[in-house]
Protein backbone atom coordinates (compact mmCIF):
# COMPACT_ATOMS: atom_id res chain seq x y z
CA UNK A 1 0.00 0.00 0.00
CA UNK A 2 0.82 3.39 -0.76
CA UNK A 3 2.88 5.76 2.07
CA UNK A 4 0.45 8.90 1.75
CA UNK A 5 0.80 11.77 4.43
CA UNK A 6 -1.34 12.86 6.92
CA UNK A 7 -3.90 15.59 6.72
CA UNK A 8 -2.00 18.62 7.60
CA UNK A 9 -4.54 20.08 9.57
CA UNK A 10 -6.39 18.02 11.66
CA UNK A 11 -3.61 14.82 11.80
CA UNK A 12 -5.55 12.02 10.61
CA UNK A 13 -3.46 9.04 8.63
CA UNK A 14 -6.85 7.97 6.86
CA UNK A 15 -5.68 10.73 4.11
CA UNK A 16 -6.82 9.21 -0.12
CA UNK A 17 -5.42 10.68 -3.34
CA UNK A 18 -8.09 11.60 -5.79
CA UNK A 19 -7.42 13.44 -9.32
CA UNK A 20 -3.84 14.69 -8.37
CA UNK A 21 -5.27 16.26 -4.71
CA UNK A 22 -4.89 14.54 -1.52
CA UNK A 23 -8.59 14.38 0.41
CA UNK A 24 -8.94 14.02 4.59
CA UNK A 25 -12.24 11.68 5.35
CA UNK A 26 -12.24 13.13 8.64
CA UNK A 27 -12.55 16.74 8.26
CA UNK A 28 -12.77 17.03 4.87
CA UNK A 29 -9.50 19.28 3.93
CA UNK A 30 -8.19 19.06 1.04
CA UNK A 31 -4.67 19.63 -0.27
CA UNK A 32 -2.04 19.61 -3.00
CA UNK A 33 0.29 17.17 -2.79
CA UNK A 34 3.02 19.71 -4.55
CA UNK A 35 1.97 22.44 -2.62
CA UNK A 36 2.67 20.78 1.02
CA UNK A 37 6.20 20.05 -0.55
CA UNK A 38 7.19 23.74 -0.89
CA UNK A 39 6.05 25.30 2.28
CA UNK A 40 9.38 26.70 3.49
CA UNK A 41 9.82 27.68 7.33
CA UNK A 42 9.59 32.18 7.89
CA UNK A 43 13.20 32.72 9.08
CA UNK A 44 13.33 36.26 11.32
CA UNK A 45 17.20 37.65 11.28
CA UNK A 46 18.58 40.39 13.66
CA UNK A 47 20.26 43.70 12.14
CA UNK A 48 23.51 41.74 11.49
CA UNK A 49 21.53 39.11 9.44
CA UNK A 50 21.55 36.38 12.57
CA UNK A 51 18.76 34.03 12.45
CA UNK A 52 16.96 34.46 16.17
CA UNK A 53 15.26 31.69 17.70
CA UNK A 54 12.81 31.46 20.19
CA UNK A 55 14.73 32.09 23.87
CA UNK A 56 17.28 33.99 22.47
CA UNK A 57 18.77 36.97 24.31
CA UNK A 58 19.16 40.47 22.02
CA UNK A 59 20.89 43.94 22.70
CA UNK A 60 18.45 47.44 21.42
CA UNK A 61 20.74 48.82 18.72
CA UNK A 62 18.95 52.27 18.74
CA UNK A 63 16.79 54.46 20.89
CA UNK A 64 13.26 53.26 20.80
CA UNK A 65 10.48 55.44 21.36
CA UNK A 66 7.48 54.27 23.35
CA UNK A 67 4.15 55.38 23.04
CA UNK A 68 2.52 56.00 26.36
CA UNK A 69 5.69 55.74 28.11
CA UNK A 70 7.95 58.52 29.95
CA UNK A 71 11.11 58.00 28.00
CA UNK A 72 12.58 55.35 25.41
CA UNK A 73 14.77 52.52 25.36
CA UNK A 74 18.05 53.06 25.30
CA UNK A 75 20.55 51.61 22.91
CA UNK A 76 22.34 48.58 24.55
CA UNK A 77 19.57 47.34 26.73
CA UNK A 78 19.40 43.70 27.12
CA UNK A 79 16.20 42.06 26.63
CA UNK A 80 16.32 38.16 27.81
CA UNK A 81 13.76 35.22 26.37
CA UNK A 82 12.56 36.81 23.38
CA UNK A 83 9.52 34.71 21.25
CA UNK A 84 9.35 35.11 18.16
CA UNK A 85 5.79 36.01 16.14
CA UNK A 86 6.19 34.46 12.66
CA UNK A 87 3.30 36.50 10.89
CA UNK A 88 2.98 39.86 12.77
CA UNK A 89 1.42 42.14 10.82
CA UNK A 90 2.44 45.14 11.80
CA UNK A 91 6.54 44.21 11.53
CA UNK A 92 6.82 43.57 15.58
CA UNK A 93 8.01 40.17 15.34
CA UNK A 94 9.15 39.60 18.44
CA UNK A 95 7.34 39.42 22.33
CA UNK A 96 9.33 40.02 24.57
CA UNK A 97 9.87 41.81 28.31
CA UNK A 98 11.74 44.69 28.98
CA UNK A 99 12.84 45.99 32.64
CA UNK A 100 11.57 49.24 33.63
CA UNK A 101 8.90 48.40 30.94
CA UNK A 102 7.19 45.63 30.53
CA UNK A 103 5.61 43.34 28.02
CA UNK A 104 6.95 44.70 24.73
CA UNK A 105 7.10 44.34 21.07
CA UNK A 106 9.59 44.79 19.44
CA UNK A 107 11.09 44.84 15.34
CA UNK A 108 13.81 42.55 14.62
CA UNK A 109 15.50 45.03 12.54
CA UNK A 110 16.11 47.45 15.59
CA UNK A 111 17.93 44.26 17.84
CA UNK A 112 21.08 42.12 17.65
CA UNK A 113 21.38 38.97 19.07
CA UNK A 114 24.11 38.20 22.21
Amino acid sequence: MENLPSCPQCGSTYTYEDRGMMICPECGHEWSPTDAAEETVAVIKDSNGNVLADGDNVTVIKDLKVKGASGAIKQGTKVKGIRLVVDAADGHNIDCKVDGFGPMKLKSEFVKKN
